[in-house]
């Protein structure tokens, strides 16, 4: 029968056994260690810098939806058309629009980015698209987030240059907004121009009334277009170049990597000690 002092020698023997071991292997584990420091000191020092910038904006209440739907409900019900919902899902069209393909696409384009993007996205050749592009923008170096408590949203632009981070997170917004306002002018000039077609012709005099009403409401929302630089985002928080890198963290690759480093080291002198006791152990 064993006791537990019997055991509790047998730990110790085993812990001595293993500190003797590690002990008589130090330099090995030392020099596995300094091998992986030296090595990831290496890596991060030639790796690429990367800055992230960030802008938070905040959707405007400018264009002119609810009302516009308030005065087309009752010409609407006379042409049995329904218009519930419109003004929530118009909500979500900027939002959408900021994380959509196409908007980057139009943004790569305008800003002539794909030779950088290629270049830094890791397709060093001339045989890539504007698909190519895209995909390596959305990968790496866009993202749209949305608080849903506050509705604030946050675009983040991951670049190797500090300052065309910010600029790019910046005109990002900007150009959303131009985008948005030019799309909005052109459908209210071509629902003016319909309308007053529509008064024109129509002999009825209450069909007349709530045409001038939706009227009044398009010449007022193209207004609200023409004279607002934030029509659909309202910048909170404009993107500023960033002073510290985003990655590589310096300091924790070569710390992780040295404790690798040591745990190899260590691991590798005790199956050596373990392959050399077997023989003996076995006489």
């Amino acid at each position: 029968m064993i006791d537990g002092n019997s055991a509790r020698d047998g730990g110790e023997v085993d812990l001595l056994t293993l500190w003797d071991a590690l002990w008589s292997g130090r330099w090995v584990v030392t020099g596995v260690a300094s091998a992986f420091a030296v090595a990831s000191i290496a890596y991060v020092l030639l790796a690429t810098e990367w800055y992230q910038a960030e802008v938070v904006v905040a959707p405007t209440d400018k264009r002119g939806g609810s009302g516009a739907l308030g005065n087309l409900g009752g010409l609407a019900a006379l042409g049995g058309v329904s218009l519930a919902g419109l003004g929530a899902s118009s909500n979500q069209e900027p939002f959408a629009l900021l994380k959509s393909k196409g908007y980057a696409r139009q943004f790569i384009t305008e800003h002539n980015l794909m030779p950088l993007l290629f270049t830094q996205g890791g397709l060093f050749d001339d045989k890539g698209d504007i698909r190519d592009a895209v995909r390596i923008f959305d990968d790496k170096v866009r993202s749209v987030d949305q608080d849903r408590r506050t509705g604030l949203v946050t675009i983040t632009v991951t670049w190797t240059n500090p300052a065309l981070a910010a600029k790019w997170a910046n005109d990002y917004v900007r150009g959303l907004n131009e985008r948005m306002r030019g799309e909005a002018i052109r459908e209210a000039e071509r629902n003016l121009a319909y309308l007053n077609k529509e008064i024109a012709t129509t002999p009825v005099v209450a069909a007349q009334q709530s045409l001038g009403r939706v009227v009044e409401s398009e010449m007022q929302k193209m207004l609200l277009a023409r004279s607002s630089d934030d029509y659909a985002y309202k910048v909170i928080d404009p993107a500023t170049q960033p002073n510290r890198r985003y990655s590589p963290r310096r300091s924790l690759i070569v710390i992780i990597s040295t404790a690798i480093g040591g745990l190899l080291g260590s691991l590798f002198v005790l199956l050596r000690r373990g392959y050399r006791s077997r023989p003996a152990s076995s006489l």
